[in-house]
């Protein structure tokens, strides 16, 4: 949902701010602001993932100097993959909350719709798939699946994943290749929508 939210902010703030019209006239063409937009934001959801996991190294370590356990750190490539698996989340998430900023041309409706499509329908969803099996199908390709089958794909248990308060998911889960081709399809069709109405549409 911040991911989200940092993608509606990233596009949608020149609508509510009118600075828009302003950049289109000083600066190059509408699809050339969009990618600086876009790359922009690429970059600044990489101190996002740093971030989060080194909180959980620091919070590990204490944990196990507490216990008096033996630190085991993972190897530099599990590291490296974990981190990429980071931002691909994330950056799919902001891909759409870049389109739910373009569609409604501003923030506080595409936040509104964010949070609602995380919470109520993707989260609702997932939560009766596991009591009528006719709803996995359809839960298979929804973004919360496949970015939680992305991570259990690098190791992580699904128990500790069921037991994860708000960000709970008891499943289905799918394979790592159908995740990240799932995953990539959804961030190009985003990011190409948006492209597309900004491109097409009156900025006012």
């Amino acid at each position: 949902v911040f991911a989200l939210m940092l993608g509606v902010l990233a596009v949608g703030s020149d609508y509510g701010w009118n600075t828009l019209k302003t950049l289109l006239t000083q600066r190059s063409g509408r699809l050339g602001i969009f990618g600086s937009k876009l790359a922009a934001l690429a970059v600044a959801l990489i101190p996002f993932v740093v971030v989060i996991f080194v909180t959980g190294a620091v919070a590990a370590y204490l944990i196990a100097q507490a216990e008096d356990m033996a630190v085991l750190w993972p190897s530099t490539w599990e590291v490296a993959r974990a981190l990429a698996a980071g931002w691909f989340v994330l950056a799919t998430w902001a891909a759409l909350g870049v389109l739910l900023a373009v569609v409604s041309r501003g923030t506080g409706l595409a936040i509104g719709l964010g949070i609602l499509y995380t919470f109520v329908i993707e989260g609702l969803l997932s939560a009766l798939a596991g009591q009528i099996s006719r709803l996995d199908s359809l839960v298979e390709y929804f973004l919360r699946a496949n970015a939680y089958s992305l991570v259990t794909a690098l190791g992580v248990p699904t128990d500790a994943l069921a037991d994860n308060g708000p960000g709970g998911f008891f499943g289905p889960f799918v394979g790592a290749t159908q995740a990240i081709v799932v995953m990539s399809a959804y961030g190009v069709c985003f990011l190409v929508l948006s492209a597309i109405l900004l491109r097409r549409r009156d900025v006012t």
